[in-house]
């Protein structure tokens, strides 16, 4: 874990190069301090040389300037290595999960995933910094005292070490507790944040039903947790802190009394008792900055195990090693012996042989949960198939690169997402980079350009978060032009007019009759007015495709397809 750790300091080796030695140089002139007030009081003091005493204190300050710099050094670039680490984490974290499948996102909340790429980070910043050179100076520090403080009094100095061994074990034994407590305060405040996430995006629907009260106290729950959690680790660290403290202040304590004795006794100097106990004071200093880095260390190695728990999941669909580019695909799409179910449910799909010809518009239509949008998704591979497979023009869609086959088709949902920009951007963001003039055009053949044209700010209209600015209507229009834009040899239309008014369904339904053409198009709906004028219509159900054929024939067998229809429509209604 920690190899693992440490290679993200590689591209930052100079950075990394500078803090650490402007670090130990600094540690190294703290070390030089006591020796002069020594040589002051002892040497420079009986002669009565003031102005060498002056010289000698103008060196001291000029050592001080020094490691004034050497310190702004150590913070400011020192903290820049930490957060361009901390950045790099995140970037790949989040460039990672861009990568994963749907089946992760259906088991994992968009909050945890958030706090996974935010709280679980901040700490690893700080120990990327503190964590190598304090560490290292902090040895360095404690050898360097110690050695000196042999040399001005033995007996002095071994007194001072007996403190380490429970100096070191309260830092340990108190890590331990920390880890746990820390591991525990991600989890919790991953667990916050999922119920702002769930409560803030669904405030509607929690308005709506008057449940502002069962919200709060849900959060209520979860926030008392993640309270319980953070005192929890604090309480280790203040048992840690307040023990270290004691022991330390002791040993100041026990020097004092001892250095006094043996000054008395002369076998002592009053340079070298002072001396010595400001030696004791860095001796005990690295203390200091070892119990500060078991503090960061257990919170930063749980934020990034857990980091790197999430970097380490495998996306269900990947590429191929010999996968290749799609190129430009004509639609001829075949499914054969295709098996497919969510995790922990029986099939939902379950032999499925099914072709469909390139430019053939396809509805598919049956009960909720028979698996139509299942079918539809494992089209782009947003699910990979459990047996069976899917081909486009012949070429198994699995040898092809995810990319180029999700380029070339279109897909409309019934839940439209839009993101929290201007409608330009939403627009534009079927084809990045897309012109003015086809962006317009895009928008005219969604029938949106005339709402469009009637606002402010025109095409800079800020939609507000997932387009909440927009009426119903209006969002699935402006999702359409984003695929009018795109612009697939396949489209995928799920329930795509559901969210409009009669007439300007009408409308819409002309305009995707001739975006059809010559395309491969797969329409999912439950109304049937819809869909009587497409080349061939499926019943799904639960057993799979249980009728094939035009509306007519359909209708003329009386089976699934004509008893759908008469329930929507309350007769019967006669072949045409």
């Amino acid at each position: 874990m920690l190899r693992r750790f440490a290679s993200y300091y590689v591209p930052y080796k100079k950075l990394f190069l500078l803090d650490f030695s402007c670090a130990v140089i600094a540690a190294l002139l703290e070390l030089s301090f006591p020796l002069a007030v020594q040589w002051m009081v002892d040497d420079l003091l009986p002669t009565g040389d003031w102005s060498m005493i002056l010289w000698a204190g103008a060196a001291l300050f000029g050592v001080y300037l020094i490691s004034m710099g050497l310190q702004f050094v150590v913070n400011y670039w020192g903290h820049k290595l930490g957060i361009n680490i901390e950045t790099d984490m995140r970037q790949q974290l989040f460039n990672h999960v861009q990568k994963l499948s749907f089946r992760f996102f259906d088991n994992n909340k968009t909050g945890n995933l958030m706090s996974r790429m935010t709280n679980d980070l901040f700490e690893i910043g700080e120990m990327s910094h503190h964590g190598p050179e304090d560490a290292f100076i902090a040895l360095m520090t404690f050898a360097g005292a110690f050695g000196i403080m042999m040399t001005v009094n033995w007996q002095l100095a071994l007194i001072t070490f007996i403190v380490v061994p429970f100096l070191v074990w309260i830092i340990v034994y108190f890590n331990r507790k920390l880890d746990s407590a820390a591991t525990t305060m991600f989890e919790q405040i991953a667990a916050v944040n999922s119920r702002v996430e769930d409560s803030v995006s669904g405030i509607r629907v929690v308005q709506s039903f008057t449940n502002e009260a069962f919200e709060q106290q849900q959060f209520e729950v979860n926030n008392k947790k993640f309270r319980l959690a953070k005192l929890r680790s604090y309480l280790a660290i203040s048992f840690s802190s307040s023990g270290i403290y004691m022991m330390t202040r002791l040993i100041s304590l026990i020097v004092l009394v001892c250095g006094a004795y043996f000054a008395y006794k002369g076998e002592l100097s009053y340079g070298q008792l002072v001396a010595f106990l400001l030696y004791v004071n860095i001796f005990l200093k690295p203390i200091d900055k070892i119990n500060a880095l078991m503090e960061s260390y257990p919170k930063g190695m749980a934020g990034f195990r857990r980091f790197v728990q999430l970097l380490d999941t495998e996306p269900d669909v990947k590429d191929a090693p010999n996968a290749v580019d799609a190129g430009h695909l004509r639609g001829d799409i075949a499914f054969q012996d295709v098996s497919f179910s969510y995790e922990g449910h029986s099939n939902v799909l379950s032999g499925i042989h099914l072709k469909i010809k390139a430019g053939e518009t396809i509805a598919l239509v049956g009960p909720s949960g028979a698996g139509k949008s299942t079918l539809c998704s494992l089209i782009p591979r947003f699910y990979e198939v459990d047996g069976g497979d899917i081909t486009i023009d012949g070429t198994s869609i699995r040898s092809m690169t995810t990319r180029s086959l999700r380029s070339q088709i279109g897909i409309v949902q019934q839940d439209v997402f839009l993101f929290a920009g201007t409608i330009r951007e939403n627009i534009a963001y079927g084809r990045l980079g897309a012109s003015e003039e086809e962006i317009r055009q895009a928008a005219q053949r969604a029938h949106l350009l005339d709402m469009i044209d009637s606002l402010p700010e025109g095409l800079n209209t800020v939609i507000g978060e997932r387009g909440l600015k927009l009426s119903g209507g209006q969002r699935q229009r402006l999702a359409i032009a984003r695929m009018f834009l795109k612009n697939p040899p396949i489209l995928i239309l799920d329930e795509a007019t559901s969210a409009l008014d009669t007439e300007t369904e009408t409308i819409i339904q002309q305009a995707l009759s001739e975006l059809a053409q010559n395309r491969t198009t797969l329409i999912i709906a439950h109304r049937l007015a819809t869909i009587r004028h497409a080349d061939r219509i499926l019943v799904v159900n639960e057993q799979g495709i249980a009728e094939s054929g035009k509306h007519d024939e359909l209708l003329a067998k009386g089976g699934a397809y004509a008893r759908l229809h008469q329930a929507q429509f309350g007769v019967a209604a006669p072949v045409m």
